[in-house]
């Protein structure tokens, strides 16, 4: 397994290193975090080929770190005679006798270390370092690609050519481009990992006996008539028949077909569930490294949870997986302690979880605790009403919707208090979490969450209990009847208490819409300064 990955200069990435962890890694992240970046990666490093084809032929300038390749420009132009930039690329390996022959230090870890592992270098060649100065007399942004090199070598400092088998790996991306043939490279590498050598003689055997068959069936009659045509210049016989070079081999003409229907015919959520269910299947045995993009995209509800289903019964111990993913449910499901977080060269991990939390969130697979794990600032509240008002009360203040000021106000539905804010701990999130205090003291509520909160980061505003146990009672009391059936529209002879407290949604929707404001409670108020900081 991949034990620490490190890019160096690979286009969002100028220096990242990840511990990934041992089974399942889910890569979340903001948009242009890197996620995919870093995936490619390590398929670059792991087969040393890209989109199906090698690193050399798909090389290009955009690979290069921009502010890399800025900072070169800037101190070439300026006289300093620095390095061409260049990308790193570097798998550790856990330290297992299947994984000797990648082993060595050649590595760039400090201090000299010696485990498995391979490394993909592209950097200047010195063959043309003539032609490299040449360009930097007027460097421009595009580097001189073709003037440099690729090296994938494993710490042995062994020169890799081709993928070691026990570097087995599937890559799975439903937005993968399709060969002329309607099956990506991705797929046709699974499929063949599937056969056995013997399984792919015998077809390769059979299928050169049913195209010689052809010359004496179908093109004999044809071969006959055109046997007394000469046309070459010494007056021998031309006759059709059947390729038999590597080039028309049986890969590229047997295609799988799904209910009598082919493979590249099928919707796009098929072909991803089809290619995640072959790459981890245990009978092939091979892919020791799978990597799926999104494995929600194109599915229904339905049908992404028979998919990541059938990813957990097919996990092995052996194999190792890198998921990205959008998707709270994807998230939860498969174990927000698999979580790796990505920033601009940063990862987080929730390794410090309690179990019993991963398993909460497991069972709530429905909660959208990614925008937990994405939001910069949130402010946790017990249900929609008291989102409404608390975004009605921030507006009052600050002139703008909380989400302007990048804070997401999140209802907590059902979800555990406690559980939200050990989560929002692990992760290190500015956190603003408000409640009721339901007749209970608010010291006494505060005390089995206190190890998660932390002052001027993560705090808890409760309800005074003198003023009612709920946010209805709270706002009666601070804004005053008179002005809030003003506001809510309640006639005088109603009960307002009740009313609210049965309607409580409405309230608060009414409350939104109003051209008058409320007087808010004195906790919603602190929570409204504590969150805009």
């Amino acid at each position: 397994m991949i034990r620490k990955i490190k890019v160096q200069g690979y286009r969002i990435h100028k220096n990242l290193s990840v511990e990934p962890n041992r089974k399942f890694n889910l890569i979340v992240g903001a948009n242009e975090s890197g996620k995919s970046t870093l995936m490619e990666a390590v398929a670059l490093a792991l087969t040393g080929r890209i989109n199906g084809r090698s690193v050399s032929e798909e090389l290009n300038p955009h690979w290069f770190n921009t502010a890399v390749v800025e900072e070169f420009i800037k101190k070439r132009v300026s006289g300093v005679p620095v390095s061409f930039p260049e990308i790193l690329i570097e798998l550790y390996f856990e330290d297992v006798p299947e994984l000797q022959i990648l082993c060595g230090a050649v590595n760039t870890h400090v201090p000299t270390t010696a485990c498995p592992g391979v490394s993909m270098r592209i950097s200047a060649n010195p063959d043309y370092a003539a032609e490299l100065e040449e360009w930097a007399k007027a460097p421009t942004s595009l580097l001189p690609v073709e003037y440099y090199r690729c090296e994938w070598r494993s710490f042995a400092d062994k020169e890799l050519t081709t993928r070691p088998k026990v570097l087995a790996t599937a890559v799975i991306n439903s937005h993968t481009v399709r060969t002329s043939s309607g099956i990506d490279y991705h797929m046709r590498q699974i499929l063949g990992d599937q056969l056995e050598p013997a399984e792919r003689a015998q077809i390769s055997l059979e299928y050169r006996r049913v195209k010689a068959s052809l010359s004496n069936t179908a093109l004999n009659a044809v071969n006959t008539r055109m046997s007394s045509v000469h046309a070459t210049l010494h007056n021998r016989p031309i006759a059709l028949a059947m390729d038999q070079s590597a080039r028309t081999s049986w890969e590229g003409v047997v295609t799988p077909h799904v209910d009598d229907v082919p493979f590249s015919m099928s919707g796009q959520g098929q072909q991803s569930a089809i290619k995640i269910s072959l790459a981890m299947n245990r009978h092939a045995g091979r892919a020791k490294f799978v990597m799926v993009e999104e494995p929600e995209n194109h599915l229904t509800h339905t049908s992404l949870v028979t998919l990541l289903s059938r990813i957990e019964s097919l996990a092995g111990e052996q194999q190792q997986l890198f998921i990205t993913t959008h998707s709270s449910f994807v998230l939860n499901r498969l174990g927000l302690d698999a979580l790796l977080l990505m920033g601009h060269d940063v990862t987080a991990k929730l390794s410090t979880l309690d179990p019993e939390t991963v398993n909460y969130f497991k069972k709530l697979p429905g909660y959208d605790t990614l925008r937990i794990v994405l939001a910069n600032k949130i402010v946790l509240v017990e249900g929609p009403s008291d989102e409404i008002v608390f975004e009605r009360i921030f507006h009052d203040r600050y002139g703008k919707r909380p989400m302007a000021c990048g804070i997401d106000v999140l209802s907590m539905r059902g979800l555990s208090l406690a559980r939200g804010l050990e989560l929002c701990a692990a992760l290190g999130k500015p956190i603003t979490a408000l409640r009721d205090n339901d007749g209970i003291d608010p010291d006494e509520l505060r005390g089995p969450v206190d190890k998660w909160l932390k002052k001027g980061v993560r705090e808890l505003f409760i309800g005074e209990v003198t003023h009612g146990e709920t946010l209805e009672p709270q706002l009666i009391h601070h804004t005053g009847e008179v002005l809030l059936r003003d506001i809510l529209g309640i006639a005088d002879h109603a009960d307002l208490l009740k009313w609210m407290t049965r309607e409580k949604t409405e309230a608060a929707l009414r409350i939104s819409a109003s051209e008058k404001k409320i007087v808010p409670p004195a906790c919603m108020l602190e929570a409204v300064k504590f969150a805009h900081g």
